[in-house]
């Protein structure tokens, strides 16, 4: 099991990049969140087995969603992510 802090920049907001992210967690045994950041940025958190989080992550990169993101940053979390399923957080 691994955990993970992820954060896109680019024009992530505004064009429908959480319920994509949250569409395409559905295919994936995996949990976590997106959020919008106050700064533009989008965060996400996510836990799973390494082989699915790579391949969720992987189909973010290959998905629509690409065109929209300028930098990927990610960050290996201790525990796992405190979560239902996989969902969107409105909070900052």
């Amino acid at each position: 099991m691994i955990s993970s802090q992820i954060f896109y920049e680019g024009r992530v907001q505004g064009v429908g990049f959480r319920w994509s992210v949250r569409h395409l967690a559905k295919g994936f045994e995996v949990i976590g969140w997106v959020r919008n950041l106050i700064d533009g940025r989008v965060e996400m958190q996510i836990s799973g087995e390494e082989g699915e989080v790579r391949a969720f992550l992987e189909a973010i990169g290959q998905s629509e969603l690409r065109a929209h993101i300028r930098k990927t940053t990610e960050h290996r979390l201790t525990g796992s992510v405190d979560a239902n399923g996989f969902e969107i957080r409105h909070d900052y």
